[in-house]
């Protein structure tokens, strides 16, 4: 693996990656109608019997409030959700497991049988920030067409985005170190995929999942485990093997045994071109200050250390004056760090007063007890600066959009009548983020907590068309 062992290769190896937007290699996906749950079969039957199914509809996409203690979200999978999206449809064996359970009826089945999102879809751009109330995604269609896609388009978007902001936060306590994504052991195997995507996207270097590397273009990185050691006679016998396969630039292990002894053998096989050493246990901060020094007396001054050992971004940060070079992070990322949802919903706002295709839409929401409201109302976003051009507050409206804001909206059409129209590098949605997250008041990536870092503002008016 040599230079792209410690997940820094290049930059013109790194812009040699074709990287994936949406869902990268198209692998014969499967159709996703089944990605949901029986209640949105169950009312569009209902709907389709009270002749109300086709009436026009906007369903939106938002979090009441973000993880206790987290400054901002991420938005992340929105272009997983356009592949799934192009792929929601009923085939024959689909129909005949919903006929054989009996799901829904006959009518219902033959009105699946034709099913085509022919909608329009707005959101965020994927790699946006996100707070409370912001309408992260805007479905528009029939009841019946938008109200089937509310399962798969959440699956997505919750466990992404959970992703992603976590990413986001051991990024930015990582200070410019590279990290690398570790976390396909701690997770399903599907999961994994997406969730490499997500940490790319959030800020990570690398991946240690291959079929993330193959499906996303995502670089991929991997030496060897305590395993490979203990498998040879000596240390110096697994040191030996490793470097005469993969060559002095690899990354070797050096926490088996005994790490002082590991690293003076590690610089005796490799010689001072050793790539890197990579600790994964003990106290890190500690360890590291000693491996440097030592690599530096041994001659080996431009080895790099690589740390691993179930890092969050707190371990990450109280890191940040150790001599680590790059970190390795599994369990805490694939869980969301504490928090592996986002808890969006979504929610119907807005829905036309007849069955006529031009009748008026009427704001609509829930209005109960326990702080689950909503507001109704079909609406845009957009994010007023302060005159440094900071980022001062998240403004959700309905209605006409006010000209000073009319430069800073946020939603961008993402599938026009059934079509999507956005298809991006997954590079692209990793730089969003990053100027995204640069564009908030500096206290966004503090660590400690705190209410988020930009109020939500509503700006009430007619709901119009």
């Amino acid at each position: 693996m040599n230079t792209a062992d410690l997940g820094l290769p290049e930059e013109e190896e790194r812009g040699a990656h074709a990287r994936k937007g949406g869902g990268g290699r198209r692998l014969g996906v499967p159709s996703t109608a089944l990605f949901t749950d029986q209640y949105e079969l169950t009312m569009l039957q209902a709907a389709l019997k009270a002749g109300t199914a086709e009436r026009r509809s906007v369903f939106e996409v938002f979090t009441r409030r973000l993880p206790d203690g987290r400054r901002y979200g991420v938005v992340a999978g929105t272009g997983r959700v356009l592949d799934a999206v192009e792929n929601f449809h009923f085939g024959a064996d689909v129909l005949g497991f919903l006929r054989e359970r009996n799901i829904v009826d006959e009518e219902t089945l033959e009105w699946l049988a034709a099913y085509r999102f022919s909608g329009d879809i707005w959101g965020y751009p994927e790699g946006e920030v996100y707070f409370p109330g912001s309408p992260i995604m805007r479905v528009e269609g029939t009841f019946a067409e938008c109200v089937l896609l509310e399962t798969v388009i959440l699956s997505i978007l919750n466990h992404d985005s959970a992703i992603a902001a976590a990413a986001s936060r051991m990024a930015s306590a990582a200070g410019g170190r590279p990290l690398i994504e570790m976390g396909a052991r701690r997770t399903h195997e599907l999961a994994a995929v997406a969730a490499s995507r997500a940490a790319y996207i959030g800020g990570f270097a690398t991946t240690s999942d291959l079929a993330a590397g193959f499906r996303y273009g995502i670089p991929t990185v991997g030496t060897s485990a305590h395993a490979f050691t203990l498998l040879h006679d000596s240390e110096r016998d697994a040191f030996r093997a490793q470097v005469d396969s993969l060559g002095r630039g690899t990354t070797l292990l050096v926490d088996t045994y005994d790490v002082t002894e590991a690293v003076r053998t590690a610089v005796e096989v490799a010689g001072p071109e050793l790539g890197a050493v990579r600790i994964d246990s003990g106290d890190l901060l500690l360890v590291a200050h000693r491996v440097r020094q030592q690599l530096d007396e041994l001659g080996a001054t431009d080895t790099r250390i690589v740390v691993t050992s179930d890092l969050d971004e707190y371990a990450i940060a109280s890191l940040a004056a150790a001599p680590v070079d790059a970190y390795g992070v599994g369990t805490q990322l694939v869980t969301g760090s504490g928090h592996p949802t986002a808890s969006m919903v979504y929610k119907l706002v807005a829905r036309a007063g007849a069955d006529d295709p031009a009748a008026p839409l009427l704001p609509v929401a829930k209005k109960s007890t326990g702080g689950k409201t909503s507001v109704g109302g079909r609406k845009w976003a957009a994010r007023r600066p302060d005159m440094y051009g900071v980022a001062e507050a998240e403004v959700v409206g309905t209605g006409p959009v006010p000209a000073e804001l009319a430069d800073h909206q946020l939603l961008v059409q993402l599938v026009k009548a059934g079509e999507v129209v956005v298809s991006e590098p997954l590079d692209a949605v990793r730089d969003r983020h990053a100027a995204a997250r640069a564009g908030l008041p500096l206290s966004a990536t503090q660590l400690s907590r705190g209410e988020p870092v930009l109020p939500t503002e509503y700006v009430q008016g007619p709901s119009g068309n």
